[in-house]
């Protein structure tokens, strides 16, 4: 195995491992815990499953992502982002067909990370993860709003928005005072604790606030006790579940979206820890992490597991210094579950819509969003366009259509960036002094297929009217097989004319791939400068 596919707990210990390193993951492995425990529970009932489904995903997905990952700080777990996916894969197939869809999302992300389709990843538009963060936190506040509210909803919720707001409109009148009040001082509190004292759990504390106010007013509302019957205490035992052809073919688009997002999501959480350590990931070694670690959440009936920026940011702000931490902020939701199952069941879900919805406020980067809107017509395109189809259509719709808008704004913009205008080394003559028959014109930039159609008409207008046409190819960084094959028509039309084309500086890659496209015989002079082809040009004239 070479280093590229070793994960990053391994390298640690090779390093060498004391216990002031120990201390200090332990410390923001317990930080990170306190934050992960009510979250995963609150994007478990979110996601159409139950809480303690969340916690087996935090604890076994989250032990196995830091274990085997490519990222020093990453902390896996359920992830907001995943809500959507995973209720409508629960809704159609079943709990059962969930575990296997996510099984499978395991086997495509090993795979993406062994074929190093990590690299790739990478170059996916800012414009495009903005939209589609924000999509998916306008998402998971919709899909709150009945919690937040405490409504009666006379018939299942449904999932697409256009069709819930109407739903959610008609039961206004049965709104709940006590859970609207439990979720707003929730809401409050976590706010308040993030302003004065922002080293403080405060999502935990809010919900143990809320959970007291609950029992001591004997509040009339919702609770994972009475919704769920509380959680169990501890791990169940691991199982396979029931594969079918049926139920894989039904699945596999579902798990196709899980291996999608869970790569990008994981990826770009682990570029927040490198921009805050300075450190540097393993992409194809994160993606095979997550691989085996939703296979491991399935066995143990959790779902989709994935880097979590959130908790990855705490890790680092809370000094963990390895995967040591990730794999105790793991341990340390089990010791929770073993010691504290019984009180979850106090826990009202108005308080976990609560949660979520701070966590959906916090997914749209308003100062990004606002800046990609102000700057550029085409990105602020793009980040609507991607945020538009993620809400009202498909996630997975949203990143296809966003990336592609994203690319071919990169073609136009590159197309516009390459430059082909007069030459001339000596300033203080004319271009064309040194024969009225020559004329020099220097290409610079990226010149490739976006480009080709328009410089390939400017050549050929050039080539019309003079006997030695030099092309300075020194400013050219780049070219394509398109745009090489676009020299080969005119230097064959050249050669048509009795043009010699004198082409100078460039590299040997360059040069290698106009010679591969035929861009050479006897009206093709291959020099180093222009000032070489000037000095051979006057020769001939002499």
């Amino acid at each position: 195995m070479t280093d590229a596919f070793i994960p990053k707990s391994i390298d640690v210990f090779r390093e060498g491992y004391d216990f002031n390193r120990l201390r200090a993951d332990a410390i923001a492995g317990l930080t990170v815990a306190i934050v992960a425990l009510p979250l995963s529970m609150a994007i478990a009932i979110a996601s159409g499953v139950t809480p303690d489904r969340g916690l087996y995903t935090a604890i076994v997905g989250g032990f196995l992502v830091s274990l085997l990952g490519g990222s020093r700080h990453q902390i896996g777990g359920p992830a907001g982002a995943f809500i959507v996916l995973v209720a409508t894969t629960t809704a159609t197939h079943g709990v059962e067909g969930l575990i296997v869809a996510t099984m499978i999302s395991g086997v495509l992300l090993m795979l993406a990370g062994l074929l190093r389709l990590g690299d790739y990843v990478k170059f996916i538009p800012y414009p495009v993860t903005v939209g589609f963060t924000a999509g998916i936190g306008v998402i998971i506040f919709a899909s709150q709003i009945s919690e937040l509210l405490g409504l009666a909803l006379p018939v299942k919720e449904p999932g697409p928005l256009v069709e819930k707001l109407p739903v959610l409109f008609d039961a206004l009148p049965s709104i709940s005072v006590a859970a609207a009040g439990i979720a707003a001082l929730t809401i409050a509190t976590i706010l308040v604790l993030r302003r004065l004292r922002p080293t403080w759990p405060g999502m935990l504390i809010a919900v143990a606030l809320a959970s007291v106010v609950t029992t001591l007013f004997s509040l009339d509302i919702g609770t994972i006790g009475s919704r769920f019957g509380g959680i169990p205490r501890g791990l169940p035992v691991p199982h396979m579940p029931v594969f079918s052809l049926d139920l894989v073919r039904a699945v596999l688009p579902d798990a196709f979206a899980f291996a999608l997002l869970g790569a990008i999501e994981s990826l770009l959480s682990a570029v927040v820890a490198d921009g805050m350590t300075g450190r540097r990931h393993r992409s194809n070694v994160e993606l095979i992490g997550q691989g085996v670690a939703n296979i491991g959440s399935g066995l143990f009936g959790g779902f989709c597991v994935t880097g979590t920026i959130a908790r990855t940011a705490t890790n680092v702000r809370a000094g963990g210094t390895s995967p040591v931490a990730g794999m105790l902020h793991a341990l340390f939701i089990l010791v929770f579950m073993l010691v504290a199952a019984p009180l979850a069941s106090y826990i009202p879900l108005a308080a976990l819509a609560g949660v979520l919805a701070v966590v959906a406020w916090n997914m749209i980067e308003r100062p990004a969003f606002a800046a990609l809107i102000r700057t550029s017509r085409g990105d602020a395109v793009v980040l609507l366009v991607t945020l538009l189809l993620v809400v009202f259509r498909d996630l997975t719709e949203g990143i296809i259509v966003g990336f592609t808008l994203g690319a071919l704004l990169f073609i136009d913009r590159m197309g516009k960036s390459v430059t082909l205008v007069p030459h001339d080394v000596e300033k203080e003559r004319p271009v064309d002094n040194l024969d009225s028959n020559t004329v020099v014109y220097r290409l610079g930039g990226a010149f490739f297929f976006g480009a080709a159609a328009t410089v390939g008409a400017v050549l050929d207008r050039i080539a019309d009217q003079y006997r030695n046409f030099v092309i300075d190819f020194s400013g050219l960084h780049l070219i394509d097989s398109t745009a090489a094959n676009v020299i080969a028509g005119t230097v064959r039309k050249a050669r048509r004319a009795g043009v010699t084309v004198y082409i100078t500086g460039a590299e040997p890659d360059v040069r290698r791939m106009l010679e591969t496209h035929e861009v050479q015989g006897a009206n093709v002079v291959y020099l180093r400068s222009v000032s070489e082809a000037r000095a051979m040009i006057a020769a001939k004239l002499d």
